[in-house]
């Protein structure tokens, strides 16, 4: 398990911009992409979502495919993203690579849409298998024909995290050489619904990290990086390296965390272990961040558990909105963007410390020296993962 695992391309599509320059974009102008649903069919018309707008029939014609195509939504946005990932790689050959893919929505979004449908219309049956999210991941595999090693991931919000740490770990242990890695997932009423019972949905846009803080904001999105071995990356534009990675669980509660934010300290001691890096190496932390009361309290005391003094820090969900199994995904290729700009991009909308544990986010874009960027991924379940990437090997 010694070899580096090298990044040599990503790809992205968010609701901050459809591509990787939009987003770095949008992440050094300050423009959050949140706003009153559009595109989503649903009764609350008044709670903010990051909702990329355009239409499944303006996605699947931007990638040809016939109009009886059983693409879900976020196979969609997934295959848009990973286009760029490949091509950010220059990679055409796709015999020899695996691809890890995070996905917890799957393809909820055409089930409820058409359950009802399925008895007496055949025409919609083909969405039936979309439920599960395995189906999403595959119908991005076969656009690309990739058939070498093909996975999903459904860990809810930490998915996309776990999928970057299993890929990593395939190539530290020889398995393979490239791991197609990342996430994708989209809105949908059973999500936006489920959040918004749970009485954690924000009617404003979302406060990470802030004393008045009401909760989050619903987003989607997709993001994958392209890995490889650092023998087969040796004569090619490295991006970073994932150093360190580790996933912990707290087994507290099904959907909070720990009030000491156990499983968070665990993951972030296994990454920086993993990394062989000190607390004070990490120049920067892309934080999970959600602005709910339970998960910003109880990452902030991991936080100061591991770190002395506390590095810079802020949450990007304040842009993107949360994009659950996606998130990992979009904020690696944040942490990459990081590293590559030498910049450290805004927690919006804070105004105030959470008075227990006094931690204030990075509120304006900066310029600093970052080396290593350490980026958490808590979901349900209390599945936490965090990722460390560092700008050498």
């Amino acid at each position: 398990m010694s070899r580096s695992v090298a990044v040599t391309g990503m790809g992205i599509f968010s609701a901050i911009g459809k591509d990787l320059e939009e987003n770095h974009s949008s992440l050094i102008h300050g423009k959050h992409g949140l706003s009153t649903p559009e595109i989503l069919e649903t009764i609350h018309q008044k709670l903010p979502i990051g909702e990329i707008k355009a239409t499944n029939t303006a996605l699947a014609k931007s990638l040809n495919l016939d109009e009886n195509h059983a693409f879900t939504r976020a196979a969609l946005l997934g295959t848009i993203a990973l286009k760029e990932a490949l091509e950010n790689a220059k990679i055409k050959d796709f015999t020899n690579i695996g691809f890890v893919n995070g996905t917890s929505v799957g393809g909820m979004d055409m089930t409820e849409r058409f359950y009802r449908e399925y008895e007496n219309d055949k025409t919609n049956r083909r969405f039936i298998q979309a439920q599960h999210p395995g189906f999403t991941t595959e119908q991005i595999a076969g656009y690309f024909e990739i058939n070498n090693y093909v996975t999903t991931i459904s860990t809810a919000c930490s998915s996309a995290a776990n999928a970057i740490m299993m890929g990593a770990r395939l190539i530290k242990s020889g398995r393979l050489d490239r791991v197609i890695v990342g996430g994708t997932d989209c809105l949908s009423r059973f999500t936006l619904n489920g959040f918004n019972s749970l009485m954690i949905y924000s009617e404003d846009f979302p406060k990470p990290f802030d004393a008045e803080r009401k909760g989050l904001n619903l987003g989607e999105a997709a993001a994958y990086l392209v890995l490889e071995s650092s023998e087969l990356a040796e004569n090619k534009e490295i991006l970073a390296y994932v150093s360190g990675y580790g996933n912990a669980n707290d087994a507290f509660h099904q959907t909070a965390s720990s009030e000491n934010g156990e499983g968070a300290y665990l993951a972030m001691q296994k990454a920086l272990k993993t990394a062989k890096l000190n607390p004070h190496q990490i120049d920067y932390i892309n934080a999970h961040g959600t602005a709910t009361q339970n998960n910003d309290l109880s990452e902030s005391r991991a936080l100061i558990r591991t770190f002395k003094e506390m590095p810079a820090f802020s949450s990007t969900k304040s842009f993107t909105g949360h994009t659950l199994a996606a998130a990992g995904g979009i904020e690696a290729v944040f942490s990459l963007l990081a590293i590559k700009h030498q910049q450290i991009y805004p927690n919006l909308n804070f105004e105030s410390v959470i008075n227990e544990t006094k931690l204030e986010p990075v509120t304006e874009l900066k310029s600093a020296k970052i080396d290593h960027v350490l980026s958490n991924s808590f979901g349900f379940g209390g599945n936490c993962t965090s990722l460390i990437f560092s700008k050498n090997g």
